[in-house]
């Protein structure tokens, strides 16, 4: 079933290493079918090198398996969290990049002083509350901290990401953990300056409906 989203999942998925953004197991990728309304997601512990298409593990939004070789991700609990309460998302992306993930540990949003930040989240990248694996927490914590932007971080944890498909949830955890990079550095050096709200809604505004092609 699903054999083009199992191999689009499959590749996200090997793209999270590639980007940097996750080590060893840790981490993945789901997609939601727009037709269906079920989920593929990476299955639980297997190194993103050798992930294959056919082991993508498909389930319904209440978390019943359709198809499956392998035990599925512990993150699915919260992936269909976001899936059930977020109507216009059909992509999810977990990490623990480095440096969106030591925001997290401190607990701190990444503050908006960055052109970047105002072009791809339309604001500083909120942090969400702590909660435990496993469960539907986490997904709630997303829900309820995420806003209008599509990343947001969790206290003590990682990065959650979210977009109407795989690809642009996977690009919202590249430009995460690139713009926390840029943040922390200047943290370092000093204070960074913010960028208004007004300014910030002009970016985004241009970037999402002026920018590319």
């Amino acid at each position: 079933m699903l054999e083009a989203i199992k191999i689009e999942v499959c590749r996200l998925n090997r793209e999270l290493p590639a980007y940097n953004l996750v080590a060893w197991t840790s981490g993945n990728v789901s997609i939601r079918d727009t037709e269906s309304g079920y989920v593929v997601i990476k299955p639980s512990g297997v190194k993103f090198d050798d992930l294959k298409p056919e082991q993508m593990v498909i389930v319904d939004l209440e978390g019943r398996i359709i198809e499956a070789e392998l035990k599925v991700s512990s993150d699915t609990a919260s992936h269909l969290y976001i899936y059930r309460h977020m109507p216009h998302v059909n992509g999810v992306v977990h990490t623990h990049s480095n440096y969106a993930t030591a925001f997290a540990a401190l607990g701190r949003s990444i503050p908006q002083v960055l052109t970047a930040i105002g072009d791809e989240f339309g604001g500083p990248v909120p942090c969400g509350d702590f909660a435990l694996i496993g469960g539907e927490e986490i997904g709630k914590a997303v829900v309820e901290s995420i806003g209008n932007s599509p990343a947001c971080l969790l206290k003590n944890h990682g990065v959650f990401t979210v977009a109407p498909s795989g690809e642009k949830a996977l690009k919202a955890a590249v430009m995460v953990e690139d713009v926390a990079k840029t943040v922390a550095i200047a943290l370092q050096m000093g204070i960074p300056i913010e960028i208004s709200a007004e300014d910030t809604a002009r970016l985004h505004h241009r970037y999402m409906n002026v920018y590319g092609q």
